[in-house]
């Protein structure tokens, strides 16, 4: 019981030293790019790719749905692309 609460301040004190920036050598811009970088780079393209292919299965399965699909994934490519391109005007804008 004793060492879980030594457990429980080393967590409580790693946590804490974690989110003051001069002691986690990160500012919070840099790490907002970092995952903004990440979620239109690596997860949308990934996620798109996997919502066409569900689509083109469905099509090619008989599903009476599949033209539906096809629709949905396609807007979902054209909204997430789209939202970062207008990320990016407005990033441009402001700067």
């Amino acid at each position: 019981m004793k060492n879980l609460k030594y457990l429980a301040a080393i967590c409580c004190i790693v946590f804490v030293a974690a989110l003051i920036p001069e002691i986690a050598h990160a500012s919070l811009e840099s790490s907002l790019v970092g995952i903004k970088t990440k979620l239109t780079g690596v997860i949308l393209p990934l996620l798109s790719v996997i919502g066409i292919a569900i689509a083109a299965i469905s099509f090619f399965t008989g599903n009476p749905n599949a033209k539906q699909h096809i629709v949905y994934a396609v807007l979902g490519c054209m909204f997430g692309f789209g939202a970062q391109a207008i990320v990016d005007f407005i990033a441009q804008t402001v700067r």
